[in-house]
């Protein structure tokens, strides 16, 4: 009942259920939060407006002495504390005076309060500021840094409203650039007080190619676009049918699993249909039963929707089958198609003899197609084969093969399968794709796109390339990655050292991360090989944020407290997010015996060792203890066993030569370090790689830290949960953790290592 009658309090001091119940588990914070919005009740009535809420809540979660709860409740419920910029002032004030009694003159000057900043003076102020840097605003545009303007609108009105101030600048910004503000609006223009490339529509995001894209129904503009005499009334049906929308589709062949390379076409494809108001299908190319299995279909999806993206509508290329297998008896019958008796090696090659069938006749065609659907022709014996020339001049591309394997969804009904050059274009048609978006290798085909559709007389999309996006000291081919699986360098399509998404996500990649490097690459119609540490640059801007804090030591080295102030654990409050600790705290026990990392202490340090050494104090992070070296305990060996120090809480002022991370009564848990699979940057290169990329691998691509010590904070955290284990780097918790014995990936450094380019 007490926990219903809390929730209900903090959901009416503004707070969401959610956070309400978060906030619930901290019982700290809770306990503090349910006195604060108590007292203010007391003073303002049942109700409580947000505004005053959202300071009560930052009031409890950043207030480290809870004597002087009373005393600034007591300014925030009479409006004399008003501003996050003043409760911080507040909470400063009071963590550096501790004794009784308070100054309230000194305090409330310290804290501003009474001062009142107009709307003439922000806008004044901002004006002054634009003013100062208007040549450098309008030459740098979506480069220029707004924090700057709004720093110095802060400093010039300390105690102004923050989001005021913030407000002013987005809409004089957007009036000293008139020409862009019909297109964005002040909120797109700048975000958290920096114009970033993510504030940009998604359209301006995908730039180049796409910008020169047609609009639906005018296919016919498109450079290369072949047009009939049927084409405007097909377009014209098009258009009664789609209602002049866009719509695009991304459609893998489900014979693997997804790789970075796949995350730039979905964002691209499912991108562009967003930015415009179109759809987008996902669509399986199972045209291949023999390569295709049900993990990947699953695993395909999954990683569609784990990018963020829904689609319209799941489609399968054989829910077409028997209107591709009708409109093959279609081309026959125009002379368009034959069946051939070629066998595949004989159409190897770049100059491949023509076939001597391909002037037989339509009757005998029809004839012969029927029997290979009845299953009167073994694999290999004969195919369906259309009559063009291809760009690379491929002559007469197949369009049915006979295979005698179970289709995944049809089971048996087929034994003959419509090849990619076949079935792609007819799919778009069916589906009234308006832009069919795909990478630049199969710009050779779009010769047969356009010229099956229009020898069919049917509805014909646009076919647009643009470059594939490639790393460096990567492998996504398919065949490759089965290699390395069955030559033990990784456990599956999933091991944290690969490039598939399965393979990111478990490594903990964010897919806000993936999505914003494909935003930051571009779409081009050149190729694009990247650097790994700029995807790892956009990891850490995203958990940077989302990931709370925790900490951990990989090398355990015992220190023992000899004088440590309690008879049991202290209960240490330790923000999640030391820069914002309104994003709240989580508890860890502080006792007599720790665990540092072996790094952290040296008894003969080197000129500029920082650390604990003889001589030299060094902190505990969030503890407010400074601790110093007593005794050293040596084994027989004279290693290092553990260390006797004392502690003293740190003056006010003082301050050691560094802070260290400790755990106090912690969770055993594995580690695992990651490193570049391959050593070179184009494993694939013979040039640079002459024995092969198996030759190439890293034989420290992965270090196991089987027995590292982790606080108690992590203890129910599930698989896919991201920390930052401070000091340490961003991970993950990864699926092999079980009931008491938790596993973490190492996703990324904190720092960039700079001997990576």
């Amino acid at each position: 009942m007490a926990a219903l009658d809390s929730l209900s309090l903090f959901t009416g001091l503004g707070l969401s259920e959610q956070k309400a119940r978060e906030t619930l588990k901290n019982t700290v914070l809770s306990a503090q939060l349910r006195e604060a919005a108590t007292q203010a009740q007391q003073t303002l009535g049942s109700s409580i407006d947000k505004a005053t809420g959202t300071l009560l809540y930052g009031l409890a979660s950043r207030l480290r002495d809870p004597r002087r709860l009373s005393f600034l409740v007591s300014y925030i419920t009479s409006r004399k504390i008003h501003t996050e910029t003043q409760l911080s002032a507040a909470l400063e004030y009071v963590r550096s005076h501790p004794l009784d009694p308070i100054n309230t003159e000194d305090f409330e000057q310290e804290c501003g309060v009474g001062v009142v900043v107009t709307p003439e003076q922000i806008e004044e102020a901002v004006e002054a500021a634009i003013n100062r840097h208007r040549a450098k605003l309008l030459v740098e545009r979506y480069h220029f840094s707004m924090g700057l303007l709004m720093g110095e609108a802060r400093a010039a009105l300390k105690w102004a409203d923050g989001k005021m101030i913030k407000h002013e600048v987005d809409m004089q910004v957007a009036k000293a650039r008139p020409e862009e503000t019909d297109q964005r609006t002040a909120k797109d223009v700048v975000e958290n007080g920096e114009v970033v490339v993510q504030t940009l529509s998604l359209m301006e995001q995908l730039r180049g190619e796409a910008l020169k894209f047609h609009k639906p129904g005018e296919n016919y503009k498109t450079p290369g676009y072949v047009t009939t005499p049927h084409t405007m009334d097909l377009l014209k049906q098009h258009l009664d049918i789609t209602g002049g929308q866009v719509r695009t589709r991304f459609p893998p062949e489900p014979n693997g699993i997804l790789h970075i390379g796949h995350a730039k076409a979905i964002n691209f494809n499912f991108g562009y249909a967003k930015a415009n108001n179109g759809i987008c299908f996902l669509r399986f190319d199972d045209t291949n039963p023999e390569k295709e299995e049900a993990k990947f279909f699953t695993a395909i999806y999954d990683m569609v929707a784990w990018l963020g993206y829904t689609p319209y509508k799941v489609t399968y290329a054989s829910d077409y089958f028997d209107q591709l297998y009708a409109w093959a008896v279609e081309l026959i019958r125009r002379d368009q198609a034959y069946v051939c008796h070629q066998r595949g090696e004989e159409l190897k090659g770049h100059n491949p003899l023509p076939s001597p069938w391909r002037d037989r006749p339509i009757e005998e065609s029809l004839l012969l197609f029927e029997a290979m659907r009845k299953g009167k022709f073994a694999e290999g014996e004969a195919t369906l084969r259309m009559k063009l020339v291809m760009e690379d001049g491929k002559m007469d591309p197949v369009a049915y093969r006979v295979k005698y394997t179970p289709h995944h969804r049809t089971g048996d009904t087929w034994c003959i399968y419509p090849t990619y050059d076949y079935t792609h274009c007819l799919c778009d048609s069916i589906e009234h794709i308006t832009h069919s978006l795909c990478t630049k290798e199969f710009q050779a085909r779009r010769s047969s796109y356009f010229w099956l559709c229009n020898a069919l007389d049917v509805y014909c999309p646009v076919q647009w390339e643009y470059g594939r996006l490639n790393l460096h000291y990567a492998v996504v081919s398919k065949r490759k990655i089965l290699q390395l699986v069955a030559a033990g360098a990784v456990r599956d399509w999933d091991d944290p050292r690969l490039f598939t998404l399965t393979a990111l996500r478990r490594r903990g990649f964010p897919p806000e991360a993936i999505n914003n490097f494909c935003a930051r690459v571009g779409v081009t119609v050149a190729q694009t090989t990247m650097e790994p540490h700029l995807l790892e640059a956009c990891v850490r801007d995203v958990l940077n944020d989302t990931a709370p804090r925790a900490m951990a030591v990989l090398e355990p080295l015992q220190v023992v407290i000899t004088n440590f102030p309690a008879t049991k654990a202290l209960d240490i409050q330790v923000p999640n997010f030391p820069a914002d600790e309104t994003k709240g705290f989580h508890q860890v026990p502080f006792g007599s015996t720790v665990f540092i990392e072996r790094m952290d202490f040296k008894e003969e340090p080197e000129p500029g060792y920082k650390r604990l050494a003889w001589g030299q104090p060094v902190g505990l992070r969030h503890t407010g203890y400074v601790i110093e070296l007593q005794h050293v305990v040596k084994g027989p060996s004279g290693c290092v066993e553990s260390l006797k120090v004392t502690c003293r809480r740190a003056d006010a002022g003082e301050k050691p030569k560094a802070f260290i991370h400790w755990v106090s009564q912690p969770l055993t848990c594995e580690i695992r370090l990651y490193e570049r699979l391959f050593q070179h940057k184009n494993p694939e290169d013979p040039a640079e790689v002459p024995g092969g990329f198996l030759s190439d691998l890293n034989p420290a691509s992965l270090q196991v830290v089987e027995a590292a010590l982790v606080d108690c904070s992590v203890a129910l955290a599930k698989p896919f949960d991201k920390f930052q284990f401070e000091r340490l780097g961003y991970f993950s918790v990864d699926p092999d953790s079980n009931q008491g014995q938790l596993v973490f990936n190492r996703t990324v450094t904190l720092k960039e290592d700079p001997g990576k380019v």
